[in-house]
């Protein structure tokens, strides 16, 4: 299993929510790219970079930032985060991110999500953020109407391959990943799974990877200094 640290972007600035609030921000870092060569010198091999001012005004906020961390890092950048158009698809693999993630737009906009699998394939990955089973958009604001397990499946008949699946009431509590819905969702789904949300120490990261996911995006952990980057790495390899 593939280990995902990831940075989320408020203004240029690294940043962690709780439970996906805006109102409970915290700058955790001084500098995106400084964090991001610290995950590449750790021994990451992808970084997860989400806009959340993008998410939420549904624009190109901080794609300065996504596209000079996919010009000079040495590994692969997947970003998120107010991505509605083909045009913000097309600019950012053109402009080297390796995946784009899709979460309002595929909701939203089925014949977007179609167009962008048929020219990039595997390069787009789908955000399935979930509050009660819902899939969440608009920077997680609004509620969609669909269930998790239905969306997971509509997702695989239209051939997305990847699946990023956050329980929102996990994000940035360091309360655990909901092994539950994952595993629910493991066996409905044949996409690679990606978990992310609430991810606290090696424990959790060893029972994902005994889960035989895709991968798993680590944020507030490493931050705060409760997961070693390397040893997560490690750990995701074990099984």
């Amino acid at each position: 299993m593939i280990i995902i640290p990831a940075v989320d972007m408020i203004d240029g600035a690294p940043v962690r929510l709780y439970q996906g609030d805006y109102d409970k921000k915290e700058v955790v870092a001084e500098s995106v790219m400084d964090t991001l060569r610290a995950f590449q010198d750790a021994g990451a091999e992808y970084v997860h970079m989400v806009d959340l001012d993008g998410a939420r005004s549904g624009k190109k906020e901080n794609a300065r930032l996504i596209t000079a961390a996919a010009g000079n890092l040495k590994i692969p950048v997947e970003a998120g985060g107010g991505i509605r158009t083909f045009e913000d698809i097309r600019y950012y693999i053109e402009n080297g991110v390796s995946r784009v993630i899709l979460g309002t737009a595929a909701v939203n906009d089925e014949q977007l999500l179609k167009r962008a699998l048929e020219r990039y394939g595997e390069k787009i990955a789908v955000a399935m953020d979930c509050r009660d089973g819902y899939v969440q958009t608009a920077g997680w604001l609004q509620t969609s109407a669909c269930y998790y397990l239905d969306f997971a499946a509509k997702m695989e008949e239209l051939g997305v391959r990847n699946l990023i699946f956050t329980d929102i009431s996990r994000d940035g509590t360091l309360s655990g990943p909901n092994f539950a819905m994952l595993n629910d969702l493991k066996l409905h789904c044949g996409c690679d799974i990606t978990a992310s949300g609430g991810i606290h120490d090696l424990q959790d990261v060893r029972k994902l990877a005994a889960m035989d996911l895709y991968g798993a995006i680590i944020g507030k952990a490493l931050y705060t200094g409760d997961i070693d980057l390397g040893e997560a790495i490690a750990a995701g390899r074990e099984i």
